[in-house]
């Protein structure tokens, strides 16, 4: 502040020192004055001293670490289905609608039940048995059960919820020996087949490793 008045002095004097007209210049001294009363009093003033911070401690308030949510097994859920959708069932009571994390992907769907009378559940399937539309999905919570709504991306009737591999189809990596996929077939054949199946199956294994037939498949049924 002292060095602002000092410069406006110093300009003002200048200006006082080239002024003519008598009117100005009495203008320019009556402003020279105010400006030299008000630096010798900013001087004489007292420094304002910043107050030092109070550091505020931390160390009183700490925060909880959370530990892994354990999620209870579901009592049990059933599912029906039209051509346009299929709709979930879960028994559970008590549910609040504001504490459920729904999660829909195209090929899954998982969701969180927090806080039901004490308890954590979770339902979810990581592999559809078809492609769902996950923004039309939809979950609603009833008085002792909930409702989750999945739509079909494609029109039909779904055989199973959650995707199972087929255990007669071959393996089709391309890397191992083209005979395994074959013996892998036939291995789960047998481990679903009947007595007679069996038998035939036993006998193709030995001929194909006696030498008698290359192919194990040959005069199967």
């Amino acid at each position: 502040m002292a060095e602002d008045f000092s410069l406006d002095l110093e300009e003002l004097r200048h200006l006082q020192s080239i002024a003519k007209r008598p009117r100005v210049i009495s203008l320019i001294s009556s402003q020279i004055c105010n400006l030299e009363k008000l630096s010798k009093e900013t001087v004489s003033a007292p420094s304002l001293q910043t107050p030092t911070p109070i550091p505020i401690s931390t160390s009183t308030a700490k925060v909880p670490i959370n530990s892994a949510i354990v999620y209870t097994p579901l009592p049990g859920f059933s599912w029906d289905q039209d051509n346009d959708k299929l709709k979930i069932y879960i028994s559970l009571e008590g549910i609040d609608q504001e504490k459920v994390e729904a999660v829909y992907k195209e090929t899954s769907v998982d969701i969180k039940f927090h806080d039901v009378k004490g308890k954590n559940y979770r339902f979810a399937i990581p592999k559809l048995n078809e492609e769902i539309v996950p923004e039309k999905c939809k979950f609603l919570v009833r008085p002792t059960r909930a409702v989750i709504t999945l739509f079909k991306a494609s029109k039909g009737n779904w055989l199973d919820l959650q995707m199972k591999e087929d255990k007669l189809k071959p393996s089709l990596d391309k890397e191992r020996n083209p005979m395994a996929g074959i013996m892998d077939l036939m291995k789960n054949m047998y481990d679903d087949g009947d007595d007679e199946m069996k038998k035939t199956i036993a006998k193709a294994w030995t001929d194909a490793r006696s030498g008698k037939t290359a192919d194990p498949l040959k005069g199967f049924p």
